[in-house]
């Protein structure tokens, strides 16, 4: 019977095969620095997060972080939706569809990366808002695009598991998950090169995860699939 799955979408056991998913990895930490440091205090893929912000702005009547939370979370549950529907919804493999997925994240973030060059780097509030839900569209479309076509424990987007499985595979079998922990420390990489993009060149901050989507796009067409039985 044969597989469907791409090796840059399969187990993650073959990550190290697989630059499209490290750089896809790494536009999330950057999108996540970008959005935390400049669009309103909060993340495009960490909804743990913005769930724990939410709670604690209402808490505290932070009205302006509530409403960022909101938006954030709306953004990433809609793009979601978009990307794993893109995904299954396509006729032929699923990795197929996840590549139609990541092309509409990927002209999304172009649309972003546009306006913010537009606004130098600094937009106005109304212009951050949108600015944080389309990145948040765009992010969830990627995990769902991911989720959907790839291994069931595999994502790009949100690494709460990775490191609890990297941890607890050291712990209780004395071995680490080297994929797992691959991927949280590119995770980090892409935020650092994300901050630095502000601090160094903040008008073309967006293109940086902007390439790395598209870059990873381009490589999944060189990894050809494989021939399963």
């Amino acid at each position: 019977m044969a597989h469907d799955t791409d090796p840059w979408l399969t187990e993650p056991h073959h990550l190290f095969a697989s630059a499209p998913v490290l750089l896809l990895t790494l536009a999330t930490g950057a999108v996540d620095a970008i959005s935390f440091l400049a669009l309103g205090g909060v993340f495009t893929s960490v909804m743990t997060a913005n769930l724990a912000l939410l709670g604690l702005s209402v808490g505290s009547w932070e009205l302006p972080l509530a409403g960022h939370s909101l938006l954030a979370i709306a953004g990433y549950v809609c793009g979601v939706l978009l990307g794993s529907r893109i995904t299954v919804r396509r006729t032929g493999p699923r990795w197929t569809g996840a590549r139609c997925a990541l092309l509409v994240e990927t002209v999304v973030l172009c649309g972003a990366t546009t306006a913010w060059a537009l606004w130098g780097g600094a937009p106005h509030s109304g212009g951050r808002l949108a600015l944080l839900a389309v990145m948040s569209v765009a992010m969830g479309a990627q995990g769902g695009a991911v989720r959907a076509a790839g291994a069931p424990g595999l994502s790009t987007t949100y690494l709460t598991g990775a490191l609890t499985g990297a941890l607890t595979s050291l712990m209780t079998t004395g071995r680490l998950q080297w994929d797992n922990a691959v991927l949280v420390f590119v995770l980090m990489a892409g935020a650092a090169l994300g901050g630095l993009m502000l601090t160094q060149a903040r008008p073309a901050a967006v293109g940086l995860p902007t390439a790395l989507v598209a870059a990873a796009l381009v490589l999944s067409f060189v990894v050809s699939p494989p021939r399963h039985t």
